[in-house]
């Protein structure tokens, strides 16, 4: 009896192992499945180290320098950006002349202007070589345009005038003749002839208003703009930039 009661709980035994066993398996099986459905979402990165927060800034130190907005010109009733052009060398434009390309294109190789001697009175015309007056104009801007620091220089506020060739004396010079209309002044003689600043303020302030630069200022500076402006107009890509 004893043998049997002791196989007997063995047996038990046995049976109890087993099933504990097959329950592992199953919870095993289970914990694949639904590790195989579970789909882990990404990763949250680590906030930055303390010295990132302390040298990147929240905003620039140092903002972009502002740009310079050039004026609307609005045209009253019965005005018009176009006019005829008073001379050859002349566009269609207000206070605009041809290029140099487009003038030595159609044999333009000189340009003249009346002027008046302050003695006599007497009037009479004088020629500028186009290519080699402008090479002079260009070449006094391109050596000195840094040192003028947007301001036109005494050579240009006091331009040395020619003498009267009639005259022919010292303290006898000739002043280009500037006509009242100012849509008609012969700004390529005036260039060439480094006599711009003989025009007042008020005809300074007209080419910058009708070559969209500012016209305010004093004098100095709106003959700056209007040496560097006929400049840029004869030679579009040239270093004449006056901003």
């Amino acid at each position: 009896m004893n043998n049997e009661h002791e196989m007997a709980t063995d047996q038990e035994i046995i049976n109890r192992k087993r099933k504990s066993s097959e329950e592992d398996d199953h919870n095993h099986d289970l914990q694949l499945t639904l590790s195989s459905s579970f789909t882990p979402t990404t990763p949250i990165p680590p906030p930055p180290p303390p010295h990132f927060l302390r040298s990147t800034p929240m905003f620039n130190a140092t903002p972009p320098p502002a740009r310079r907005n050039r004026p609307i010109l609005y045209w009253r009733p019965g005005k018009s950006e176009t006019v005829p052009p008073p001379f050859p060398w002349a566009s269609p434009r207000r206070a605009t002349v041809q290029s140099l390309a487009h003038l030595e294109s159609q044999q333009i190789f000189t340009i003249t202007g009346e002027v008046q001697c302050n003695k006599c009175e007497k009037s009479y015309e004088i020629q500028y070589d186009l290519r080699e007056k402008f090479n002079e104009v260009g070449g006094f801007i391109v050596k000195n345009k840094a040192a003028m620091r947007d301001r036109a220089p005494n050579e240009w506020l006091n331009p040395v005038l020619p003498i009267c060739k009639f005259c022919q004396k010292q303290g006898s010079n000739v002043k280009p003749v500037i006509v009242e209309k100012k849509r008609e002044i012969n700004w390529l003689f005036l260039l060439l002839g480094q006599m711009i600043g003989c025009c007042n303020l008020t005809q300074l302030k007209y080419f910058c208003k009708h070559t969209n630069n500012h016209r305010s200022g004093a004098k100095d500076r709106v003959l700056y703009l209007t040496y560097l402006g006929l400049c840029k107009q004869l030679q579009p890509n040239g270093p004449f930039d006056p901003y």
